[in-house]
């Protein structure tokens, strides 16, 4: 978790510090880290909230931006068939883009096995980190005015390209050319896609999309 844990860092600082030059309160601030935990659906739930949006449109951004969770869990779940209900309730509530990379490159190296302790342990540490840190960042948030000569709103990116890099280099049973090859395709429809719909709906259409791309190339070979 310890490469993670450094963007969730720099991230839930910067969204702390967002949410208090947008005058959010230190305790909304803990609600939605701990209660709506979702990431950069935050950034989009503060900027609607300044502006004065209705709830109803709240919530369908939220589901819209969040709607991937649905395809990460559904592959995760394979690996915990044998466990309870509750217990994939608990992994599901938690689970991130993060925790889900580390669960895919861990399970490279287990054989395809994944235990209910270490999923449980990676999500629990994300969830306690980026909420203590998005409360630090709204602490500092009148010390800080511009996040973004820090490198903050980098933070999130970087992370993403370590893990990126890690599947790469973990996963051998698929081999380089056909990961990039995947990549390449994701990359090219969520393109074409964005000028069609919105960038979160273009997302989980690109995604699905290197789903089956992924699948039958990998039949093919």
């Amino acid at each position: 978790m310890l490469p993670t844990v450094f963007g969730y860092i720099g991230v839930g600082l910067a969204f702390g510090i967002v949410a208090h030059t947008s005058h959010l309160s230190l305790l909304v601030v803990a609600g939605m880290s701990f209660i709506v935990y979702t990431g950069s659906a935050q950034f989009i739930i503060t900027s609607m909230l300044l502006l004065h949006d209705p709830l109803s449109a709240i919530f369908i951004s939220t589901f819209l931006v969040n709607s991937r969770m649905i395809l990460m869990s559904t592959s995760l779940a394979q690996y915990f068939r044998h466990e309870s209900l509750f217990k994939n309730l608990l992994i599901g509530t938690l689970v991130t883009d993060e925790t889900f990379a580390l669960a895919m490159n861990k399970q490279n190296k287990t054989s395809g096995k994944l235990s209910f302790a270490w999923q449980s342990a990676a999500n629990l540490v994300a969830y306690l980190v980026w909420g203590v840190a998005t409360i630090v960042g709204a602490l500092l948030g009148g010390m800080i005015a511009d996040p973004t000569r820090f490198g903050f709103d980098f933070a999130l990116t970087a992370m993403f390209i370590g893990l990126v890099y890690l599947q790469l280099i973990s996963d051998r049973r698929l081999g380089l050319s056909l990961q990039l090859m995947v990549m390449i395709f994701v990359a090219i429809i969520y393109y074409f896609m964005i000028g069609l719909m919105s960038q979160n709906f273009a997302l989980l259409v690109a995604t699905v999309a290197g789903c089956l791309f992924g699948m039958e190339m990998k039949k093919c070979r």
